[in-house]
């Protein structure tokens, strides 16, 4: 979609301590042009707002370069009609001539003749929303990554739990981990610890817990468990604020939430993400475009090869790809039966971002109409192909050695 030609347009070139800006006024080949550089302090973009301002300019448009563009973007917020942020990758200039001052003037180039689509940037609530999920999620990772590492230490030491236990940091285990690091060596007494259906496999347990858990390990398991508790309660507080910036949207969260494989953490990122207003996407093929769960085209000379998937929003896509294999793991679901159909033939890894693009597409449509997820059942694909489900069968039987005589019934 091309946007409407403007003839008063600033481009700006953002870098960490200076912003580089052209203001390009009129239309034709010889516009006039005014360039000036500014501080990206508060006080430099107070400035930069103020020549602009002078100059009269309409539309604002600069690169969303990394962290930098933040701090000269939201200043400039509804003091202009039109501001911009602007993929980088659909604005590279021509090579030869780099600099700053020549990048900033083909951006208002650029965004004067309409040549170039601004990108989604949410309003404020969403933004923080936004930066607690995806700092939560970071939280989670590192979590995560130090389990994995205190199941090295363990392995070091020839303790076995994770050969047993199906986590290596549960209740039971936790708690036999912290008698191996307060000095207990005697595997009866260390697997005697085991609570609930754990107790069933006290005799592995016993086995598993003979080793060479030195002092050394109990000096950096101590570490990672501590590390592990502090990385709990500050996830725990980042819970609360999701929480209280997710009132607004908890119809949604819950709408979301009736997704099969969609749990409460998927939700929020999908509203953070998103900001839940799907009136931003002309249609779900669009939004799913965006978040980088669609076919991407790759067409020359007529002949179209595969190109993967498109380039999206990476946290976005992330959190569809988790909820997806959880959903092909679900019992008695289209999303699973859509899974197991596509990993027959393409494989798992392409499966799963089918599985994926089908949450999101149904989610579109939920955001939109405000209606509870319908699922459409694990025999979809049989009833919507009967005849092709039937020639199968009627081969299988054949194979099998019997003759088949179909009827149709009444």
């Amino acid at each position: 979609m091309v946007k409407q030609q403007c003839d008063r347009v600033a481009g700006l070139d953002v870098h960490r301590d200076t912003v580089v800006a052209c203001v390009r006024l009129g239309r034709g080949d010889e516009p006039e042009l005014h360039r000036k550089s500014f501080p990206t302090t508060t006080a430099g973009v107070a400035q930069l707002a103020a020549w602009m301002a002078d100059l009269e300019v309409i539309r604002v448009v600069m690169e969303s370069t990394g962290v930098y563009w933040k701090c000269v973007y939201y200043p400039l917020e509804g003091l202009f009609g039109e501001l911009w942020l602007v993929n980088a990758g659909h604005v590279k200039n021509v090579p030869g001539r780099k600099t700053d001052v020549a990048d900033a003037e083909w951006l208002a180039d650029v965004a004067a003749h309409g040549m170039v689509r601004p990108s989604f940037v949410p309003p404020p609530p969403v933004r923080e929303l936004r930066e607690l999920t995806r700092y939560r999620k970071t939280q989670i990772v590192v979590r995560a990554q130090e389990i994995q590492r205190l199941d090295k230490v363990l392995q070091d030491a020839g303790i076995k739990i994770s050969s047993v236990a199906s986590q290596v940091l549960g209740v039971s285990t936790r708690a036999m981990i912290e008698a191996l690091i307060a000095g207990e060596r005697d595997p009866a007494v260390l697997a005697d610890k085991a609570l609930a259906r754990m107790r069933r496999k006290i005799p592995a347990l016993t086995e598993a817990l003979v080793g060479r858990f030195a002092a050394h390990h109990g000096a950096v398991a101590r570490a990672i468990l501590d590390h592990i508790d502090f990385l709990d309660a500050a996830i725990a507080r980042l819970d609360e604020q999701v929480a209280t910036r997710l009132e607004p949207f908890r119809a949604a969260v819950t709408l979301l939430e009736t997704i099969p494989g969609v749990g409460t953490k998927v939700a929020e990122t999908i509203v953070a993400e998103t900001g839940a207003d799907m009136a931003r996407f002309p249609s779900a093929a669009h939004l799913c475009a965006w978040a980088g769960v669609a076919p991407a085209n790759h067409e020359s000379a007529g002949k179209r090869r595969p190109a993967g998937t498109r380039q999206g929003a990476s946290w976005l896509r992330r959190a569809l790809i988790e909820s997806a294999k959880a959903a092909s793991r679900t019992k008695g679901t289209y999303l699973a039966a859509q899974y197991r159909q596509i990993a027959f033939r393409r494989g798992p890894n392409k499966a799963t971002v089918a599985v994926a693009h089908s949450i999101l597409f149904a989610a579109w449509h939920m955001l939109s109409t405000g209606q509870v997820y319908d699922d459409l059942g694990p025999d979809h694909f049989a009833r919507r192909n009967t005849e092709t489900e039937t020639r199968r069968l009627v081969k299988r039987l054949e194979s099998l050695g019997h003759s088949v005589t179909l009827t149709p019934a009444a």
